[in-house]
């Protein structure tokens, strides 16, 4: 998952390319007594016109002018390389001071950061969205700082729904799948979008867990990958959607999630579950929608899936002080909305999170702030989840394709899961 994942963005190769020869370089200390502070962030834009780069300089230079002593030197680069730039900076001794990308767990369980209440003050810790800031903790120490979030909602196309006589969301698994056969009589080419291919497989995945009762972890951290209501929530997905042809000619098992949204905007899907992003890329196309909580098992889902990507500062040049500062001035209310607003995305923060909540030109947003509260992360924690994204990816899909397997394939993903996590925390 360790790209845009829910974006789906790459950035400019050109601005990438002129920033690489920058990543040589660690936190220095200039001769004339100040300190500079190295930062590499991802890139949230799609080309050169909406890279975040400018952000991050405005930011610096704001941050300067108010911090005499202190300079910022960022580099922003591609989702697609820079959680491996900055392991390799990492790796030859030459980290930065301050990295904002997909995962920090790894870095934290090698004892290369400083946690949150080393380096924020009080207030800005308080500010931080409870169940956000849990999910960057290890061992209940937190580590990762989230920097933006997303939650997921049902999406719906209003103009295929009032063809198929279909008054309201679903808000069960029932109600769905009589709403998809409603869809498939009226001709409706893909009923509901099912991208359980490489793409994103994790991330459906999590939802249906989640709409059925379970999810990854349990409360104690535990996998429950293998949970009998994981089980039966496949075996639904199996028999009563994909079974049916309420999937329509897709095959759920290669589909990836741009592969759906693109299909959602031309009006070929009644149904997905999707991100805030897929507004935008619906209303482009005129497309009519609307959005929903997840359906669950019985009645709407309790969770539905947030995600977050992470700052996180590391301790190899000694700038606790003046990170500290910086990252201050990064979550005050003012800078977390001007990057935010930029790109669709959700606040971190109770300030700004309320301040978007009131703010009418956000209004499409606010289903999605309301989910905040009682989202569920990935365990990325856990130094053994790239891992179980990856078998994940590879073998999810085929459990809801004829003669798929749910207990089998959870139960060996499970396995694998137990037993990385075992072999991490033996090398502690």
């Amino acid at each position: 998952m360790q790209r845009r994942r829910f974006l789906g963005l790459t950035a400019a190769g050109a601005a990438t390319a002129a920033l690489a020869p920058a990543l040589t370089a660690c936190g220095s200390d200039s001769g004339s007594g100040s300190k500079t502070l190295r930062v590499v962030a991802a890139d949230y834009g799609d080309n050169a016109a909406n890279s975040s780069q400018k952000y991050w300089d405005d930011l610096a230079r704001a941050f300067e002018a108010q911090n005499k002593g202190i300079k910022i030197d960022v580099s922003v680069l591609s989702w697609t390389e820079v959680d491996k730039k900055v392991a390799e900076m990492v790796a030859a001794g030459k980290a930065p001071d301050i990295a904002q990308i997909g995962a920090y767990a790894d870095f934290a369980a090698a004892g290369k950061l400083y946690s949150a209440d080393q380096l924020l003050t009080i207030p800005t810790q308080a500010d931080i969205i409870a169940p956000i800031a849990r999910a960057g903790e290890v061992s209940r120490v937190q580590y990762g700082l989230p920097f933006v979030s997303s939650t997921r909602l049902l999406f719906y196309n209003k103009t295929l729904f009032a063809k198929a006589g279909i008054l309201k969301a679903p808000e069960s698994w029932d109600e769905l799948q009589a709403a998809a056969k409603k869809l498939q009589t009226a001709g409706v080419k893909i009923p509901y979008g099912l991208p359980l291919g490489p793409e994103e497989a994790p991330a459906e995945t999590m939802m249906w867990m989640l709409s059925g009762g379970s999810g990854y972890t349990d409360h104690n951290g535990s996998y429950t990958i293998f949970s009998d209501e994981n089980v039966d929530t496949f075996k639904w997905l199996r028999d009563e959607l994909v079974g049916k042809g309420l999937t329509g000619s897709l095959d759920p098992s290669r589909t990836n999630r741009q592969t759906v949204f693109d299909a959602f905007c031309r009006g070929e899907v009644g149904m997905l579950n999707g991100h805030p992003t897929l507004m935008k890329q619906a209303e482009a196309k005129g497309i009519k929608y609307g959005t929903a909580p997840l359906p669950g098992k019985s009645a709407k889902a309790k969770a539905t899936m947030g995600v977050a990507d992470w700052i996180m500062a590391f301790k190899a040049n000694g700038h606790r002080e003046e990170i500290g500062r910086f990252l201050d001035f990064v979550y005050s209310t003012k800078n977390v909305l001007a990057f935010t607003n930029q790109y669709d995305l959700l606040p971190v923060t109770t300030s700004a999170s309320e301040k978007m909540a009131g703010d009418s030109k956000k209004a499409k947003l606010k289903p999605f702030l309301d989910q905040l509260e009682n989202a569920e992360f990935y365990p990325v924690d856990k130094t053994s989840w790239a891992k179980v994204s990856k078998s994940l990816k590879e073998k999810i899909g085929s459990v809801v394709l004829k003669g798929g397997d749910p207990a089998s394939v959870l139960g060996e993903i499970q396995r694998e899961a137990d037993s990385t996590e075992q072999q991490g925390l033996a090398g502690k």
